[in-house]
């Protein structure tokens, strides 16, 4: 069973509150259907086992710096981001398309809802996670690399992961990226920041990467080679954080320590050296959601997450995402009982 509450609960309260609403719900329906007084001791109970021990929630505990309530969205790893996502449903044939609506969908909950709105206070990090997906210039660099990956490595998955592979790969994407923001003004005026141009050839490198190998974990050393080969050949990279994350990040990619061993897919903003920098969360879903969808797998980490969210149903269609959030700009999509005083309904 797939429980859905308003997304104004979570957006007025936190994800803790989303079991507890649901479980009111669910309570109220049982009441409903078996005519029963509410308060009785069957019904705590069942309040009780949908609040705490039979409820699948996607968010995952964060780092102790980062705590907050459970099921928040900063809590939901790379590879459950990728499964909300209906492209490889939709478009089997067409990975590229499937990795770029999973930036768009982490640019927009975790880049700007989770860090800010919960993490940083409200300032919102628009102009940097909107470059990842209101133009088509990470269209471009990830389709050539789509190209480039037919042309001369065999197609999809053919090439062994390997730092060599990596290195030579990831630096003929990066390079094409670079060279673009080189040679047209227009696209450096359009990601006029550091970090902008930063996640973006990052990311379009990382998803390269996977998609010739197959493998998350090489597309995200894919990221960090760009990162490396960013800021040598410019001289900056963004703010803060990433001098920090980028440099040290490929040390950490495969390593056995507890706080920094999990597979890509399993990573997330709970994750503590991802836990606060813009930019970073969508490129990385991306890739997390290439080397499947290269494959053609059903799913990224979590089947049931993949079927919840393909209920033809929602009015948000999981499969389109970045033509939904373009019909929100347009003021043709519009949130069913949110904000009905400031968007009245049609």
């Amino acid at each position: 069973q797939v429980v859905r509450v308003p997304s104004i609960v979570g957006r007025v309260c936190d994800g803790g509150t989303i079991s507890r609403h649901s479980a009111m719900q669910i309570s109220m329906a049982f009441i409903t259907a078996y005519r029963l007084a509410a308060g009785e001791a069957a019904i705590a109970d069942f309040a009780f086992a949908a609040k705490h021990a039979a409820v699948v929630e996607m968010g995952t505990m964060m780092p102790a710096r980062r705590a907050r309530s459970p099921n928040e969205p900063g809590g939901i790893p790379f590879g459950v981001m990728a499964d909300m996502v209906q492209s490889t449903r939709t478009k089997p044939d067409d990975p590229a398309r499937a990795s770029l609506e999973a930036v768009a969908l982490a640019a927009v909950i975790l880049d700007q809802i989770y860090l800010g709105s919960y993490m940083s206070g409200g300032v919102g990090f628009t102009q940097y996670a909107t470059a990842a997906y209101t133009d088509n210039i990470l269209e471009d660099y990830t389709y050539w690399a789509v190209d480039h990956i037919k042309d001369k490595y065999g197609g999809f998955c053919k090439s062994k992961p390997s730092s060599e592979l990596i290195e030579k790969l990831g630096s003929e994407i990066n390079s094409y990226a670079l060279e673009m923001y080189e040679r047209y003004p227009a696209a450096m005026e359009a990601h006029f920041g550091g970090s902008q141009r930063a996640t973006v050839a990052a990311a379009a490198t990382g998803i390269g990467v996977a998609f010739a190998t197959g493998n998350a974990n090489a597309g995200v050393n894919g990221w960090y080679l760009s990162m490396y080969q960013h800021r040598e050949r410019l001289g900056r990279l963004g703010f803060y954080g990433y001098d920090l994350q980028d440099n040290c990040g490929a040390a950490n990619s495969f390593s056995y320590r507890s706080d920094e061993g999990l597979p890509h897919e399993l990573r997330g903003p709970n994750f503590p050296n991802y836990a606060m920098n813009v930019g970073h969360l969508s490129g990385y879903t991306g890739i997390a959601m290439a080397p499947h969808a290269a494959r053609g797998d059903a799913y990224v980490c979590n089947p049931l997450i993949k079927i919840a969210f393909a209920d033809k149903n929602l009015p948000f269609d999981f499969a389109n995402i970045t033509k939904e959030f373009g019909r929100g700009c347009l003021r043709e999509f519009v949130p069913m009982g949110e904000r009905s005083a400031i968007i009245p309904a049609k």
